[in-house]
């Protein structure tokens, strides 16, 4: 009965295994198959043909990995390189513009050193350090004092023009009352010196930088453009030293002088470096004090 059993099962299992041994057969043989052209396994062949997708997709990812590192590193070089840039060229403006600054200050110095030929005076070259910041009063604090030789109501320039005088001094520093402030005054001509008749003083007019010129005879031809000097009559400027230009007229009378409103040919309001002119005026003779024709024997 067992026999029997087991002869039937081997029939019943025999194509099973028939199927199974042409497969492996057929999968020997494809195995060692060639291809007629390039000799190569055939069987090589198709497992490279199903494996290239996969290779191609890895390769892919690989290479935009790879492209998105070399990018992130280029990035951070570039930023880098810019920040570097960035640097000099902050360094770079900050030579050039110390260098016009440099150029600048010279030009200016050049211009007050040349003042000693135009005005014949010695000076003393002083720079700046501080302005008064109050409404009452239009003053500059700078770095030279009386132990450089300057004294009060000494006249401080600039080559453009009359900047004020000396009011205050200690040993280092001195403090200038400009010629804007309504308590300065100076005697000034329209005009050159010797060639008018128009007289007056100048003083600061209580208009934001600008000088008022008073007592000028309205007989006086004055018109806008016409240069203001000074006439070395207020015993604190020198004559010749140019105050600036008039920027408005209000034409007088006979009866009445003129209203004139004048620039100042200093740039007060840009004030670095200025200098002190060492500068006394001329002693007045005293006035006498005995009446005309009385024999000064019988006093």
């Amino acid at each position: 009965m067992a026999a029997t059993r087991t002869q039937r099962e081997i029939r019943q299992r025999a194509p099973v295994w028939l199927v199974v041994l042409l497969l492996t057969n057929l999968g020997i043989m494809a195995v060692g198959a060639r291809d007629d052209v390039s000799k190569q396994r055939a069987f090589r062949g198709w497992i490279q043909a199903i494996a290239s997708p996969v290779q191609n997709l890895f390769a892919k990812a690989g290479g935009a990995g790879s492209g998105l590192v070399s990018q992130i590193v280029n990035f951070r070089q570039t930023a880098v390189e810019n920040e570097e840039l960035k640097l000099k060229l902050a360094r770079t403006e900050l030579a050039l513009q110390n260098a016009k600054q440099s150029t600048a200050e010279n030009e200016r110095l050049q211009s007050l050193l040349s003042l000693k030929e135009r005005t014949g005076y010695d000076q003393v070259t002083a720079r700046v350090i501080a302005r008064d910041p109050s409404v009452w009063f239009n003053t500059v604090t700078i770095d030279r004092g009386s132990s450089s030789g300057v004294a009060l109501n000494m006249p401080v320039v600039t080559a453009g023009g009359i900047v004020g005088r000396v009011i205050a001094l200690s040993p280092w520093t001195a403090q200038v009352m400009m010629v804007t402030d309504e308590k300065a005054a100076a005697g000034a001509i329209v005009g050159q010196l010797g060639g008018s008749g128009a007289l007056g003083s100048v003083r600061g007019s209580g208009q934001s930088g600008l000088i008022e010129m008073r007592y000028v005879s309205g007989l006086q031809r004055v018109e806008v453009g016409d240069y203001i000097l000074t006439t070395g009559q207020d015993s604190i400027y020198p004559p010749g030293l140019r105050v600036g230009e008039v920027v408005l007229v209000k034409h007088g009378t006979a009866t009445q002088s003129h209203e004139i409103l004048i620039r100042p040919g200093a740039k007060l309001d840009q004030l670095e470096e200025v200098a002190v002119l060492l500068y006394h005026s001329p002693q007045r003779p005293a006035p006498e004090q005995t009446l005309p024709n009385v024999d000064k024997k019988k006093q």
